[in-house]
């Protein structure tokens, strides 16, 4: 939590997954929050995705870059009005880039980022911008509809969540849950890159007010899809 006494250390959850606490700081929240807002209302408008069987997500959803839709992407949004989504912004490529830099590189072990992705290589060309109001979940569920095994690099602001961290072979256990709070940095890659992950709740009234979101949580996942 935010003020802790003894503020949460840097984890790693399985190969390639790392948990980095208080990346962000409350100015750079701020600064997102208020990009958030304005990618929220167009080109295309933040909405709920509607699952194959009809049932819309509790999470809503804004796209850069390329529009996602279960489970599938496309460069219009069919399912939100036809537009087509704002480009990912080149701030936010090189926030995901020192993003990378910060999660893969550890003391004494300068060649543990190149073995998984090097970070000058990272290139997100989407970013999927999810909010959570109270109640809101993500199921257990893989990142798989890319065609690029680049590190997905997630940012939290706003509320704390917990996070399930799985394996890749299943959505049952083992799996770990971890809280992430407003600020932190979670990147998995590498072997992790396909683990099931989800949010089961968002715990209300644990935001940083600092943050420029009082209430919900905001979660921004940059990816690479391989697409053309």
């Amino acid at each position: 939590m935010t003020g802790a006494l003894f503020p949460p250390a840097r984890a790693e959850l399985g190969p390639g997954a790392v948990h980095v606490p208080g990346w962000l700081d409350p100015a750079a929240q701020s600064e997102i929050v208020a990009a958030c807002r304005q990618w929220a209302i167009g080109p295309v408008p933040m909405r709920a995705a509607v699952l194959p069987g009809g049932h819309p997500m509790s999470v809503q959803t804004v796209c850069l870059g390329w529009h996602w839709q279960p489970y599938k992407y496309t460069r219009t949004a069919d399912d939100a009005g036809g537009g087509r989504v704002a480009d990912v912004p080149e701030w936010l490529v090189q926030l995901g880039r020192r993003a990378l830099t910060e999660a893969y590189t550890l003391p004494g072990e300068p060649g543990y980022a190149p073995d998984i992705w090097k970070p000058e290589d990272y290139t997100p060309d989407t970013a999927l911008i999810n909010y959570y109001a109270h109640g809101a979940h993500m199921g257990m569920h893989q990142d798989k509809d890319e065609k690029s095994s680049a590190p997905v690099v997630s940012l939290s602001i706003g509320d704390t969540c917990i996070f399930r961290f799985g394996n890749t072979s299943t959505r049952t256990r083992p799996y770990t849950d971890v809280e992430l709070n407003s600020g932190d940095l979670f990147v998995f890659g590498g072997p992790s890159r396909f683990a099931y992950h989800g949010v089961p709740k968002t715990l209300p009234g644990t935001a940083d007010p600092d943050s420029g979101l009082p209430a919900g949580r905001i979660n921004i996942t940059l990816r690479m899809t391989g697409l053309a």
